[in-house]
């Protein structure tokens, strides 16, 4: 039997290579990039074409390289930033495996010209596929210019993956902001066909942050600072009132590398602990100086993920500087203990329900009519629905119930009665009479039973087919705003808005672009008051970013379900019972009662065995 082991051509080992490193269009030009800046480059020119499917081309005025550097940068494990292993935990570079430029040539055509300081010619390297096409001297001016066109051309799999172009333009800035937040001091401009998309002069780094992200950041950011043997930690912090849901900016960097750090984000998030709503997250743009040999950047082929030697240690430093910068600036609320004049109001707990007052009227009273009044007297009415002592009492129960998470808010109905079971579209009884429970579930009596409601899952559910059903019919109802509100988004989210411009059309919302990614909104869908347009939109947007989601049907779910998470009855707000009606009877109205969109129980029912066997 022949052997069958052998050694891979260098062509299909660099395509494997590529699958790791270059994984889309940003890939590329993260790597580009990242040679530019360490290459010394003051300024760095990024132009895509078609979300970088069809060409992206990287210009800089770096040190640029020798006819033979430029020939070598193409091989595998070429290098200028290491010589040894241990020079690995001595980094200062961004790059340093020498994989990068190897595995872009693999699946792409690449165009090289680049000259340094002391030659008279450059020289321009052409490369496909890992083969060298040509190489000559060539004109060209100081630094390095890094044309790939049609990317993955000889991998059609991986270019059948790739996402619409509005998803991979949205992961190409989402690459560039982070790249230009580590580099204040280097000038950069991005280019879309032909449209400046970004265009960054060299400036502090507060100034940085809010060339990226806005003006407004200015006045959300608190300065961060600490230095200790062990760790330089610098950058800013939001202020707590800047919570959102969705949307914040939060940014690790360790020696000038991005970085993805869960268990600094919780010390992050510790610090704000009391004074952000539960579920809600802050932006923050932390900078890291560490001795290289305490860190490990090689675990991971895109280097985001990096282990640091004193972790534990670290993770207390920064939660105090924290919490050091929010006391300092005062952003930890105060108790104002001078209550003189202020009047004694009884406190309300929520343990019990307020008794409403007990209040009378004539309906024949007329005040134009001096002898109305003298008659004034009459029987206290009877309501059917919540009067106006409930809506105070819910407001209370809102405020108390507004920082509990969207998910696992609580435990799972199964976990409040051993024996719940799933209901499978319960009949409910003729006339039958509803109660709320707690300000978050409808109680209900079925003919096998008693079924419980969620109320805000089941409005989710009513609402989130109203809104598929707008969508797909184009019949949205919208309403106008008397004074039309302007919603400011970076690049990046406005790539994601303009996709789903036609679907934010169809449920009602009317959006004009004013530019530099500012938005009128002009109309709104009916049914939304009390919710603010601007963080409704920049909600759904966010959203639909973080899903990644690219076949039109998902990002219209994402809309649908990000809409009517946002408007459904809220957990804590008091119901009347017709209004319970009316959300029951919707529920049962849509095909799939029983769960939410995202699969999470709606409703249950408990036997009337089960009732049975308790009082036995």
């Amino acid at each position: 039997m022949s052997d069958i082991i052998h050694l891979l051509p260098d062509s299909v080992a660099n395509q494997i290579a590529a699958g790791e490193v270059i994984q889309r269009p940003a890939s590329v030009i993260k790597e580009l990039v990242e040679n530019a800046v360490d290459a010394d480059a003051g300024e760095v020119h990024v132009l895509v074409t078609d979300a970088g499917k069809t060409s992206i081309q990287v210009i800089d005025n770096g040190k640029g390289m020798s006819e033979t550097d430029a020939r070598l940068s193409f091989e595998r494990h070429a290098t200028s930033k290491i010589r040894e292993a241990a020079d690995l935990f001595a980094l200062h570079t961004m790059g340093f495996r020498g994989e990068a430029l190897a595995s872009i040539a693999a699946v792409a055509e690449v165009e090289l010209k680049t000259r340094r300081e002391e030659d008279e010619l450059g020289t321009r390297v052409v490369i496909a596929g890992s083969k060298v096409e040509s190489q000559e001297p060539v004109t060209c001016p100081r630094g390095s210019n890094f044309l790939v066109k049609n990317l993955f051309f000889n991998v059609p799999a991986r270019r059948k993956f790739l996402k619409s172009n509005s998803t991979e333009l949205s992961n190409i800035l989402t690459e560039f902001e982070r790249i230009a937040l580590v580099h204040p001091s280097v000038s950069f401009t991005l280019q879309h066909n032909d449209t400046e998309m970004f265009n960054l002069p060299a400036m502090p780094l507060r100034q940085r942050v809010m060339a990226v992200f806005g003006k407004k950041m200015n006045q959300q950011l608190l300065t961060l600072e600490v230095d200790t043997t062990l760790v330089k930690i610098s950058g800013f912090v939001a202020k707590p009132e800047t919570a959102r849901k969705k949307g914040s900016h939060q940014y690790f960097f360790v020696n000038g590398r991005y970085m993805r750090h869960p268990y600094f984000h919780k010390a992050v998030m510790e610090a704000y602990e009391r004074l952000i709503p539960v579920g809600e997250q802050v932006s923050y743009f932390i900078y890291f100086d560490v001795d290289p040999k305490n860190i490990d950047v090689n675990i991971h082929p895109t280097k985001t993920e990096i282990k640091f030697e004193n972790e534990q240690a670290i993770w207390q430093i920064l939660a105090a500087a924290v919490k050091e910068t929010l006391g300092r600036f005062s952003a930890v609320p105060s108790i104002d203990f001078d209550t003189e004049d202020m009047p004694d109001l009884p406190a309300f707990d929520g343990s019990s329900s307020p008794e409403p007052p007990r209040v009378s009227y004539n309906s024949g009273f007329n005040p134009f009519q001096g002898e109305a009044a003298a008659s004034y007297g009459g029987e206290r009415p009877k309501r059917s629905v919540s009067g106006d002592w409930q809506q105070l009492y819910a407001g209370v129960a809102r405020a108390s119930k507004m920082n509990e998470p969207e998910a696992d808010l609580l435990p799972d109905e199964e976990a409040l009665i051993t024996t719940v079971l799933p209901a499978e579209e319960p009949v409910v009884e003729k006339g039958a009479q509803y109660f709320q429970l707690k300000g978050r579930f409808i109680l209900t009596s079925v003919k096998s039973g008693l079924m419980l409601i969620d109320q805000h899952r089941a409005h989710v559910r009513v609402l989130f087919d109203r809104y598929m059903e707008q969508i797909r019919t184009r019949k949205g109802v919208s309403q106008g705003v008397l004074f039309p509100e302007v919603v400011e988004l970076t690049p990046a989210e406005a790539v994601v808005l303009d996709a789903l411009e036609e679907d934010l059309a169809a449920v009602g919302f009317d959006l004009s672009p004013l530019g530099g990614g500012s938005y009128a909104v002009n109309r709104v869908p009916a049914g939304i008051e009390g919710l603010s347009p601007v963080d409704l939109i920049k909600n759904m947007v966010n959203t639909a970013r973080e899903k990644g989601a690219d076949v039109r049907e998902e990002v219209q779910s994402i809309l649908a379900l990000t809409l009517a998470r946002s408007a459904a009855i809220v957990y804590g707000q008091v119901l009347g019972e017709e209004e319970m009606a009316n959300l029951v009877d919707s529920l049962f109205a849509c095909q799939t009662p029983g769960y939410t969109p995202d699969g999470r129980t709606v409703l249950v029912t408990v036997k009337e065995e089960e009732i049975e066997k308790r009082f036995a």
